[in-house]
């Protein structure tokens, strides 16, 4: 049996942080589907497919990685529909824990057979977030040691459509 995990998140942008994620459960998982979703409390900068084309390009390298869009859906629906068991979660603290783990319980409540599994960041990223990203890029500063270098570009083109400081 094919071993699937789903890797769902709203990636507004994808940074390092989520490429390590994906690299080190690549390894663990037969197939990573990363879903980029809805997070209906944060306002997003990117369009769902322009996030899919953003993750699909910084992931292209990475033969058992593929790349879906599923906004406005719940999560283990599109782990059924992927046929995925095992959901993926990056850690950067123990915050994230703590709201992590109160998600795996929700999924569980929904789908008893799907397993979580969680990845705690490297200090080389665990500072980062998507949230600072896009903060640092409005106000001009440089994300490229930060985000993939597809996405520093589409980060800086978006950033002189909104009229922000770059």
């Amino acid at each position: 049996m094919k071993r699937i995990a789903l890797f769902p998140g709203s990636f507004d942008p994808i940074t390092n942080g989520h490429l390590q994620t994906v690299q080190r459960a690549r390894t663990l998982f037969d197939e990573v589907v990363v879903a980029v979703m809805t997070n209906a409390s944060k306002q997003g900068l990117f369009t769902p497919e322009e996030k899919k084309a953003l993750v699909a390009a910084a992931v292209a390298d990475m033969p058992n990685v593929r790349v879906i869009a599923a906004p406005d859906q719940l999560t283990v629906r599109v782990a059924a529909s992927v046929g995925a068991k095992f959901l993926l979660r990056g850690l950067r603290n123990e915050s994230d824990f703590t709201y992590e783990a109160g998600i795996a319980q929700i999924n569980k409540t929904q789908d008893p057979a799907i397993e979580t599994v969680f990845f705690y960041a490297d200090s080389a990223t665990a500072f980062v977030s998507s949230s600072m990203i896009k903060e640092v890029a409005r106000f001009g500063g440089d994300v490229s040691g930060l985000v993939p270098a597809n996405v520093a570009a589409a980060l800086t083109a978006k950033m002189r459509m909104l009229g922000s400081d770059v």
